[in-house]
């Protein structure tokens, strides 16, 4: 094995030597200050990704929290509207019922003075009707001075009577 025409002890002499190489100039430490380092970056990544992940935890605790409560006000908002909308409802409802009240109470004595004015008109014609026929009927029957007294005494007693 330590033959030199052996080339299996050139190979180790070779080997050896790299190893030798290798070690003087700091490969190992270098090697393991890369991956020493390569371990503190993927660590830190680790606790950035860790921070986040919590920070985004947070915040989806936080948005939802916000749509419950803006869903809540939300109802909260629809419901007063609802009650509002039906106390307008009733509020008109009741305010065209007393309208319609009014509209009616008007018509009616507006009905109530037609009729009255009808029958005043009916009954003074009725009256000048029957102070003519009585005219008539006294000129025709009684003559002299006692028709004429009598006529317009009798004229003046009926206006005063039918009105």
């Amino acid at each position: 094995m330590f033959d030199p025409n052996n080339p299996l002890f050139w190979v180790l002499v070779a080997f050896l030597t790299f190893v030798g190489i290798v070690i003087y100039f700091g490969v190992p430490s270098a090697i393991g200050k890369m991956l020493d380092d390569r371990a503190e970056a993927i660590r830190r990544e680790l606790d950035e990704a860790r921070k986040l992940r919590e920070e985004a935890q947070a915040l989806l605790a936080d948005y939802q929290r916000k749509a419950r409560e803006a869903e809540t006000e939300a109802q909260s908002i629809i419901d007063q509207a609802k009650r509002e909308a039906e106390t307008l409802a009733a509020d008109s409802r009741k305010a065209l019922l007393e309208s319609l009240d009014r509209r009616s109470k008007i018509a009616e004595e507006k009905i109530a003075r037609a009729q009255a004015q009808a029958l005043s008109e009916v009954r003074a014609t009725a009256v000048d009707t029957a102070i003519e026929a009585a005219q008539k009927i006294l000129k025709t029957r009684a003559t002299g001075n006692v028709s004429d007294s009598l006529i317009s005494q009798s004229i003046g007693d009926l206006r005063g009577k039918l009105n």
